[in-house]
């Protein structure tokens, strides 16, 4: 057993008993999202700083927790508040949560995030649809000892974003009368902003979005067996496509702005799932 496979083990005995039932759906909230877990009707919560060897979420607006209930007839268990790589901790240990909720018994993986959009015509509350994404620029999770519990050595990412489960979410969106973007997600380490040099360059690639997270974990859930689908909240214009500054209270007024329609897509789209 690989090391990574005994850290997942020891969290799941930690909190095993505290589970209400094992979820079918894992949703990770990103900045500004954290009121769909309040609005869950929790059943369980279980804090990451009450599993002995978890990481803990450094970042303001992310309260570090595991929140479990139902949307409609769906067990979800809901990741409130995310661990980021620029915050210091090993790309193994940023995406043990993704690994334990699949351990936990979900076969569904939600991602959302805040990003910034890359196309001229994307605004501020925008939501966008990840069809694809670009993690070139972040460490791959799976570098090291490939924890065979978890999957191949050399796993198939010609279809990260499940396409059935995208649909589901495009017909959430029309039925919810939201608008609904759709584009190529890229992640960087962060925690600095892009340059206006490194937005041409991320937009030649053709990448739609960018942010600091999601596509490290998209890759592990997909190791280790996870549908996967995907939601980014455009929170502002990259750098150079405006001459607008950036800072992380713009990013979270945009998102405390655009999260009732996004929460409203979310359990329209987790309901059905």
């Amino acid at each position: 057993m690989t090391e990574v496979e005994q850290k997942i083990e020891s969290c799941f005995r930690e909190i095993r008993e505290r589970m209400p039932f094992a979820p079918r759906v894992a949703i990770v909230l990103g900045s500004g999202l954290g009121e769909f877990a309040e609005e869950l009707g929790s059943e369980a919560e279980i804090g990451y700083g009450e599993i002995p060897g978890f990481p803990v979420s450094t970042v303001a607006g992310h309260k570090g927790r595991f929140v479990f209930g139902h949307v409609r007839e769906t067990p979800v268990v809901v990741m409130q508040g995310r661990v980021h790589y620029y915050e210091g901790y090993s790309m193994s240990d940023v995406v043990l949560p993704i690994r334990l909720m699949r351990r936990m018994g979900a076969e569904t993986l939600v991602l959302t995030n805040a990003s910034g959009g890359l196309r001229n015509e994307f605004r501020p509350g925008d939501l966008m649809l990840i069809t694809d994404q670009i993690s070139s620029f972040v460490p791959s999770p799976l570098i090291g000892p490939n924890a065979g519990s978890l999957g191949t050595r050399f796993p198939d990412m010609s279809t990260v974003y499940d396409v059935g489960l995208s649909c589901v979410i495009r017909e959430s969106a029309e039925a919810c009368g939201i608008s609904l973007r759709e584009g190529v997600y890229l992640q960087t380490t962060g925690p600095q902003y892009e340059t206006p040099a490194e937005v041409r360059m991320y937009r030649q690639l053709g990448a739609d979005a960018v942010g600091m997270s999601t596509a490290v974990e998209a890759v592990a859930a997909v190791h280790c067996g996870f549908r996967v689908c995907g939601l980014s909240c455009i929170t502002n214009a990259a750098s150079g496509i405006t001459e607008k500054k950036l800072s992380h209270e713009e990013v979270s007024r945009a998102a405390d702005e655009a999260a009732p329609r996004f929460r409203s897509l979310l359990r329209e789209a987790v309901g059905r799932m």
